[in-house]
């Protein structure tokens, strides 16, 4: 018994603008990232992102 599977073509195409505010949105949400864990006082945070930071020559101290 053969096995078959329907093809469905959901996609809505995404505009060129569309494309710019995901961009934005998400160098925004990684910079927040990147500022918080390394400039943050909060222990665990700095302890958890420490070695990562020091590798990425990102300072912390």
């Amino acid at each position: 018994m053969p096995v078959t599977s329907a093809k469905h073509s959901l996609t809505t195409p995404v505009t060129l603008s569309q494309r710019l505010v995901i961009a934005i949105g998400a160098s925004l949400l990684g910079l927040c990232l990147v500022y918080f864990a390394g400039f943050s006082h909060i222990e665990a945070v700095h302890n958890a992102a420490h070695d990562t930071r020091h590798s990425a020559a990102f300072p912390c101290h």
